[in-house]
């Protein structure tokens, strides 16, 4: 079992927590992590690309001069790719670029991803993060009592005061186990875990 101090707001050692193996300390490979971000971004994308076709186009569909006797090449209407102000011909339409990699995969990086923090000593366990009212100034009291100023704080259930007090750090978010993912375990150098959330942790994960 992997052995993890649980640590007050002040950062001093309270207790100590037992992770299971088989989450927060396995084999990490880096391109399983990588196909998994990959994924994670390419659903990001808005694939709101769009140009106007033909069809598109408001326009008369009166033919612009008469078929033969000009010299010129036969022609359509105004709406004509040839012609300025025309539809596109090849242009890009919205689309989607999100795809699924499978969810056994999706799973392990996401234990990789928790193993890396953990094997990295990146990752703090606190019993509770004690916010009355929406105070940034409080919660970074808390985060420099940790020695650290870019994490990723991990609840288990809805936190108004902690989310709401954390959105001028720009290197700090809150996010609950439901959401958890690997882009954002990754992307932040610390996890801080609330100890009420490692329980919510391991019932997604558990095998």
């Amino acid at each position: 079992m992997a052995v993890v101090d649980i640590l007050n707001d002040t950062g001093d050692k309270i207790s100590q927590i037992d992770l299971p193996d088989g989450i927060f300390n396995i084999d990490v490979k880096s391109s399983i992590l990588h196909e998994v971000v990959v994924m994670q971004m390419a659903a990001r994308r808005s694939g709101s690309a769009s140009v106007k076709h033909r069809s598109d186009v408001r326009g008369s569909t009166r033919k612009l001069f008469r078929q033969k006797g000009t010299g010129r090449a036969r022609g359509g209407d105004k709406k004509s790719p040839l012609l300025k102000g025309g539809g596109v011909v090849f242009g890009p339409d919205p689309r989607s670029y999100g795809y699924k990699v499978p969810k056994k995969v999706r799973k392990k990086a996401l234990k990789m991803a928790l193993s890396s923090k953990y094997q990295e000593n990146k990752l703090f366990i606190l019993d509770k993060i004690a916010l009355e009212e929406i105070k940034t100034k409080e919660l970074l009291k808390t985060l420099r009592a940790l020695k650290i100023d870019n994490a990723l704080i991990l609840t288990d259930q809805e936190h108004e005061a902690l989310e709401l007090s954390s959105r001028n750090l720009p290197n700090v978010k809150v996010l609950n186990v439901q959401g958890l993912n690997v882009y954002d375990i990754l992307k932040y150098r610390n996890l801080v875990l609330l100890e009420s959330s490692v329980k919510g942790i391991e019932g997604r994960l558990q095998s």
